[in-house]
């Protein structure tokens, strides 16, 4: 097992995976609004419907939170997937004013389209990629994006 690198090695290093994210992460959206089987459904709508079908019902500030993405802009997302039939507003029994936001059951099928056909698309990578590597790469990201949350929170205090 090879030692840690010194901080500037470290930064070097990271600062590549940061150009690199940033390409990948756009070429997949771009490939997905693309696809005829999931046309008409943004990003943001994307992300939106998959939280609220991982996690459930949320409040338009819980799911910004989650997504470190402004209110106004899940605000947005909500009102265009809302348009679309994908999402509905429900009464919170815990705030009057705060509504909750509920996958529908189209919201449910579109969202399964469009994680179907990501896996089927990121499933033909290749590289021969192992467990490890991938668990390598996540811990890695989790640690970025952990430091990244402590840097700000820090700035602001």
């Amino acid at each position: 097992m090879s030692s840690p690198l010194p901080p500037d090695a470290l930064a070097a290093r990271l600062a590549e995976v940061y150009v690199a994210l940033g390409p990948v992460y756009r070429r997949v959206s771009r490939i997905v609004e693309q696809d005829e089987a999931v046309s008409g459904l943004s990003v943001g709508v994307r992300n939106v419907l998959d939280q609220l079908r991982r996690d459930g019902e949320r409040t338009v500030p819980q799911l910004a939170r989650s997504q470190d993405l402004s209110r106004q802009f899940v605000q947005r997302m909500v009102h265009e997937a809302r348009r679309a039939g994908l999402v509905e507003l429900v009464d919170n029994p815990s705030h009057r004013r705060s509504h909750l936001v509920r996958i529908t059951p189209p919201g449910h099928e579109a969202i399964t389209a469009v994680t179907d056909r990501e896996q089927a698309l990121l499933g033909s990578v290749g590289g021969n990629l192992t467990a490890q590597e991938l668990a390598a790469t996540l811990r890695v990201l989790h640690h970025m994006d952990e430091a990244l949350i402590r840097i700000e929170t820090e700035g602001r205090g």
